[in-house]
């Protein structure tokens, strides 16, 4: 059931814009994942968010989707940027392929890997993301830490992620565009306050930011959503979104949760944040096209109530 309207409150409009009583949306971009659409080609996911009204895309690069290990990077980078232009789309990189790396391992090598040479394939791959980013005008390039291997203690394994990291950030601090980790459920950088060790090891980087996934949040995060969002607040670069079940790690289609998500936007418009929002929904890409139709109006309908609570403080909330 969607939780974006309430029985004797105003009804959202079915496309989102301002209602009758004349409050519009929040000012937020809405954008949705190539990792839920990988049986599209690219050209042909992007047409379709673009017709659809998204503001713009997460470019997961993998093997049928830009392909940062195939030749021709370069002008293959600088056909897509072209393509990004004409459609009006703004994009975000995101590095979460399953075996864009190896065929066997899921995600890996990760940058925690024991292999030196592992490490260093995933940081090379993170560098090539961010030379992609810097030629398509990406806002931020996403990563994440990787599961602890089996035998590596803890203070080991943050070592290799403080100095798999270096050059990566050494690289996207060159190309003027920000590196945003994720804390993902069960990778020893799984929380916000595991972002902060990581931060601090590093020296408090400027350029280090945080891929924020309101999921996740709701999974395992102590706050609410709309606290992690304003908490997140001063290092927020990248954010992704679905809908999640508190101590389950599966992305849903929205609605289909718990997370009540007009305030979850109304905290996010408030802390000024200008990137992409994007529908992170990398299971259910064997009916992508559906879930990009039907995932904007809902993000839409959240902020026109979210919009309209927060221009009438005294009225009952917007949200079930």
């Amino acid at each position: 059931m969607s939780r974006t309207s309430n029985p004797g409150t105003t009804p959202v409009p079915a496309d989102g814009n301002a209602g009758p009583d004349g409050a519009s949306p929040l000012s937020l971009r809405f954008g949705y994942g190539t990792n839920g659409l990988t049986d599209l080609r690219l050209d042909d996911a992007l047409g379709l968010l673009a017709d659809l009204g998204y503001d713009g895309v997460g470019l997961t690069l993998d093997h049928m989707h830009l392909d940062p290990l195939a030749p021709d990077l370069a002008a293959r980078t600088r056909r897509v940027a072209q393509r990004l232009d004409a459609l009006g789309l703004g994009v975000t990189v995101e590095t979460g392929a399953r075996y864009v790396l190896d065929p066997r391992r899921k995600h890996g090598p990760s940058l925690l890997d024991p292999d030196p040479e592992g490490r260093a394939r995933r940081a090379d791959l993170l560098v090539r993301a961010v030379r992609v980013a810097a030629g398509l005008g990406a806002h931020a390039v996403h990563c994440f830490s990787g599961i602890t291997p089996p035998g590596t203690d803890e203070d080991t394994a943050w070592k290799r992620l403080a100095e798999s990291l270096t050059p990566v950030l050494d690289a996207a601090d060159q190309a003027g565009v920000p590196l945003a980790v994720e804390p993902e459920p069960g990778h020893l950088l799984a929380t916000l306050a595991d972002f902060h060790v990581l931060r601090r090891t590093l020296g408090d980087p400027e350029n280090l930011g945080l891929t924020l996934d309101l999921g996740h949040c709701q999974c395992l995060e102590p706050l609410p959503p709309a606290d992690c969002v304003r908490e997140a607040a001063p290092w927020l670069r990248h954010v992704q979104i679905e809908d999640m079940r508190r101590g389950v790690h599966e992305h849903l289609p929205l609605g289909d949760g718990e997370i009540d998500f007009p305030p979850v936007l109304e905290a996010l418009a408030a802390t000024g944040y200008q990137g992409l929002t994007v529908v992170e929904l990398p299971r259910h890409s064997h009916a992508g096209p559906h879930f990009a139709e039907h995932s904007l109006p809902f993000l839409r309908r959240a902020a026109a109530a979210a919009s309209r609570s927060t221009n009438h403080r005294g009225e009952p909330s917007a949200t079930l």
